[in-house]
């Protein structure tokens, strides 16, 4: 069987952390899926990588063997990757952007103008991309640039810029008992069911349950994997979620209240980038990005690349 880098590079998450559950949280995927995919790679290699009991994990001089190979595999894949997303760019000059939520602000059309100053050559390109993928699309290549909340994996493969801070609301169905208040304390709204993002989207999902400010665990009574999702869900009465206090003025319906939430830290906009693209048309959008929302003086660099 044909081993994927993607299984290269849970074999090293675990070979750096010696840690299943700490290597999981760094690759933003459940423990239990993390240990088949150790496993089916065993398998492949005919021999165990890993020797691993209730308080340790160790690698096995096999295990030693492949570390080396698989950190050079991985670096020669994502060089490989670069250079070919970079000369298919080039070629037809569009700029693929990763988006989960709805991105509003005025932020696309300001940054489309500039960017039709400063290369005008270039297009371009938006996809949504599920909350289930927590770097909005950057790990598999599937866009070049996102524009997304905090937090993304900080494994040092991307690197970002905030572009915006704003309170955190809630979403409520309008027969919610809660639905005529101006402003709901977060200590009140800690025991309703909340909708949640996938398992897979791992930090992302527990700062949108707001668990940094629970004493016990949300209790999740549902899943989406965007926003229409979760308003449906929402709609119906299954639960509640938390947003961005800006997606909640760009997604208003009938069936659904918004109101601010008080006590809770805010949500953090950023426009994100793999640390090791340099390309010019990334720096332009990211540079664009920073100045459409931060304001920032013509001649500042903020956003260093």
């Amino acid at each position: 069987m044909d081993v994927h880098v993607r299984d290269l590079r849970y074999f090293v998450a675990v070979a750096e952390e010696l840690s299943f559950t700490r290597a999981a949280s760094r690759l933003f995927i459940s423990q239990p899926t993390l240990s088949k995919q150790i496993r089916q790679l065993e398998s492949s290699l005919r021999t165990a990588l890993f020797e691993r009991d209730r308080r340790s994990v160790v690698l096995t001089p096999a295990g030693r063997a492949l570390l080396t190979h698989a950190s050079a595999i991985i670096g020669r894949w994502e060089d490989a990757r670069r250079d070919v997303a970079d000369v298919v760019a080039r070629q037809d000059m569009v700029l693929t952007v990763g988006f989960q939520n709805r991105i509003g602000r005025g932020l696309i059309p300001s940054v489309t103008a500039r960017m039709g100053v400063e290369l005008p050559d270039w297009r371009l390109k938006f996809r949504q991309v599920s909350w289930g993928d927590p770097s909005a699309g950057l790990a598999g290549g599937e866009v070049d640039v996102a524009v997304t909340w905090l937090p993304v994996p900080d494994t040092g493969e991307f690197t970002w810029k905030v572009v915006s801070t704003e309170e955190r609301w809630v979403a409520l169905p309008v027969g919610h008992a809660l639905a005529g208040r101006t402003a709901i304390p977060f200590s009140e709204l800690a025991s309703e069911p909340f909708i949640a993002h996938p398992p897979s989207a791992g930090a992302l999902r527990d700062f949108w349950l707001a668990e940094d400010h629970r004493r016990t665990p949300a209790r999740v009574v549902a899943e989406a994997e965007n926003p229409d999702e979760s308003f449906e869900l929402v709609a119906a009465g299954v639960g509640i979620v938390l947003l961005p206090a800006e997606n909640a003025e760009v997604s208003q319906r009938a069936d659904v209240v918004h109101r601010p939430v008080l006590g809770l830290s805010p949500s953090r906009l950023a426009v994100v980038w793999r640390t090791k693209d340099r390309r010019e048309a990334v720096h332009v959008f990211a540079e664009s990005c920073a100045r459409c929302l931060c304001y920032l003086p013509d001649g500042a660099s903020s956003v260093p690349i």
